[in-house]
């Protein structure tokens, strides 16, 4: 019986001249994903040395010595009105507190407060049912968990309820002086943006864009500048470019001149 010759198969050549496996497939199109690389934000590319003194210089000229504006008489004050401050204007919470401070003078007084009363006091804020849960319950963990007192550390704020990053940040830059971040309020957010002093979109990933290339000792006023700056010029639909001392500065897609 003659024998068959076997022949030994060999890996199929690709067009390309190398050897093709998975049916001949790339091996990223099985799933349609696209190279790691691709995927990641780019860098914003306004932040350059000179770039970054010209601005903050323009923004000392137009605000030298601006703060919070939510009006307050202590650090529990500033916690309570921030706290009241989201999806809320803060003339409208300088209105609410006006006689809400002095019906409940301590955190104390919130702390064990009739929620249905509370909650007639700080409607106009907006959210008034989750928001009386996070001022009572702050109130509470600052009465039985930190003596009465208002925390120091970012660590300690964000264990009160109703309190992130932006509200702890507010608090130690504005009442105690630490500058433990910046600020990124939705002014902040669209600034950066506009400025191209980050591409991201999440507050968390833009704090941290900013802290990267904004001086330490710049970070509590850099913050309070740029939210009366998107309050009074740079608004979110209408920005008054030419009143801007920004403008020249500015790239923005956003720009109306």
């Amino acid at each position: 019986m003659a024998r068959e010759k076997v022949r030994k198969k060999t890996p199929k050549q690709s067009r390309k001249g190398g050897t093709r496996k998975n049916g001949g497939k790339p091996p990223h199109s099985k799933s349609g994903a696209k190279p790691r690389h691709a995927r990641v934000t780019a860098a914003a590319k306004g932040t350059s040395p000179e770039r970054l003194r010209a601005i903050l210089e323009k923004l000392d000229e137009a605000y030298p010595a601006v703060t919070c504006a939510l009006r307050h008489e202590n650090p529990f004050q500033l916690l309570i009105s921030t706290i009241l401050s989201a999806q809320c204007t803060d003339v409208r919470v300088n209105q609410v507190t006006a006689t809400l401070f002095p019906k409940y003078p301590s955190p104390e007084a919130l702390a064990y407060a009739n929620p249905r009363e509370l909650e007639k006091e700080i409607r106009p804020t907006g959210f008034f049912r989750n928001k009386t849960k996070s001022v009572m319950g702050a109130s509470k963990l600052i009465v039985e968990g930190f003596g009465g007192k208002v925390p120091q550390t970012m660590e300690e704020l964000l264990t009160l309820p109703g309190v992130a990053r932006k509200t702890a940040n507010v608090v130690l830059g504005t009442a105690f002086g630490v500058a433990s971040g910046v600020v990124v309020d939705t002014h902040v957010q669209r600034l950066a943006g506009r400025l191209d002093l980050s591409r991201q979109e999440d507050p968390k990933k833009i704090e941290q864009d900013l802290m990267q290339v904004i001086p330490r000792d710049r970070w509590i006023l850099f913050s309070h500048q740029l939210i009366w700056h998107g309050r009074r010029v740079c608004q979110a639909r209408k920005p008054r470019c030419a009143e801007c001392n920004l403008e020249r500065l500015c790239d923005s897609k956003d720009k109306v001149i």
